[in-house]
């Protein structure tokens, strides 16, 4: 797959992949996984053979898709706190991890399908979110506003629990439980 690769794309290429990769969320969450991969070079404006050379199997454009969501929520950890308060950039990320959820939703049946070739993808995306959560709670605790005993690994498997409603499209309920979960954070004094 490409995007392992050390040479860097060409400004094209990059723009092909971003335009496969969306239009792949897109048609999956439309058709499921089994989509025509057709209608997503289609969709994203290519030809179906630029789609099988940047992703070979299917396989390869779902792992690409999960990576490419997981690192943009790594990403808005650290964005957040700079503009708003640690209790709130700890709230809007979480959110962003329920969406991040509900965006697995047309990818759930190949992602759940017991193929080897997404067994990496549970540690990838733990091993990226639980640091990326630690720092944003370590804010908080540091603020004062949230309490210092909440391991960053229980709260990640505890909001992807409490966040299941969004794999069946209801990312509203999912939220409004993820927010009971964010107050019981908060210090009893800082509430």
């Amino acid at each position: 797959m490409t995007e392992k690769t050390d040479v860097p794309l060409r400004a094209d290429a990059r723009r092909n992949i971003d335009a496969l990769l969306k239009a792949a969320l897109t048609v999956f969450g439309e058709l499921g996984v089994d989509a025509p991969m057709r209608t997503i070079a289609t969709r994203a404006g290519v030809g179906v053979g630029t789609l099988y050379r940047h992703f070979p199997q299917r396989s390869d454009l779902i792992k690409a898709i999960i990576r490419r969501e997981v690192e943009a929520l790594v990403d808005a950890a650290t964005d957040p706190v700079e503009h708003a308060g640690p209790g709130a950039a700890l709230a809007a990320w979480l959110n962003r991890l329920v969406d991040l959820v509900a965006t697995k939703r047309g990818l759930g049946p190949a992602l759940h399908s017991g193929d080897p070739a997404y067994q990496s993808l549970p540690d990838f995306v733990f091993g990226a979110l639980t640091p990326a959560l630690g720092a944003l709670l370590a804010s908080g605790v540091e603020a004062g506003i949230i309490r210092d005993d909440v391991d960053a690994s229980d709260l990640l498997q505890a909001v992807l629990r409490v966040a299941a409603p969004a794999r069946e499209g209801n990312v509203t309920q999912a939220k409004r439980m993820v927010a009971l979960l964010i107050d019981g954070l908060h210090r009893s004094n800082a509430v």
